[in-house]
């Protein structure tokens, strides 16, 4: 009998069809997504298991001027109750797709990763746009940055719960839909690259 995560959903039918996304996104059965931090070695996130990641991001989601204070402030870096959110996100998904979670939350990484970016050159004194290919770590980074952030925007202030605005975040990146914050995020990125090529 194989392990489920969290005693809930099984991983083991689950694959990841990107390429590029397939060794940085690990899917390994585990009942407790918790690593306290012992991945220290060189590409040690991709170690990691995908959903502890999210609950971490949860926790602290990245700077965004000056509504990153405000919005880490409820959270108080308590992984217990980021996982509750997790779950309760999944839950959601499962009950709308029909479908296992896990597996919609793959698809919709795959979805919302930006293969494009664009870094600045100096040449001459001047800085220019370049556009570069993105690494899969980076990718998968951007990505589950974006689902938070998108969920954030969605429960901060308004009546959804976070859980329910995560779920939500989700199922739209699974779907492509222009919806998703992800999604938008991902469009603008590949399109600044297309113009500084």
């Amino acid at each position: 009998m194989a392990f489920k995560l969290f005693g809930l959903w099984d991983l083991s039918e689950i694959d990841v069809k990107d390429l590029g996304l397939k060794r940085v996104i690990n899917l390994e059965p585990k009942l407790i997504v918790k690593s306290h931090g012992r991945s220290r070695e060189d590409f040690g996130k991709s170690k990691v298991h995908i959903i502890e990641r999210l609950v971490n991001l949860l926790q602290v989601p990245g700077s965004r001027g000056k509504k990153h204070k405000i919005m880490s402030r409820w959270v108080m870096g308590k992984f217990t109750k980021n996982t509750q959110t997790v779950i309760e996100a999944f839950q959601i998904i499962e009950r709308q797709k029909k479908e296992n979670p896990i597996a919609v939350f793959v698809r919709a990484l795959e979805n919302a990763a930006p293969r494009d970016g664009v870094t600045a050159i100096e040449y001459g004194g001047a800085r220019y746009p370049q556009a570069v290919d993105i690494s899969p770590m980076r990718r998968l980074n951007l990505t589950l940055r974006f689902f938070v952030h998108g969920a954030y925007d969605k429960a901060f202030n308004k009546k959804a719960k976070m859980s329910e605005a995560l779920a939500k975040e989700i199922i739209l990146a699974a779907d492509a839909s222009s919806e998703s914050f992800a999604m938008q995020k991902k469009n603008d990125l590949e399109k600044q690259a297309d113009a500084a090529r």
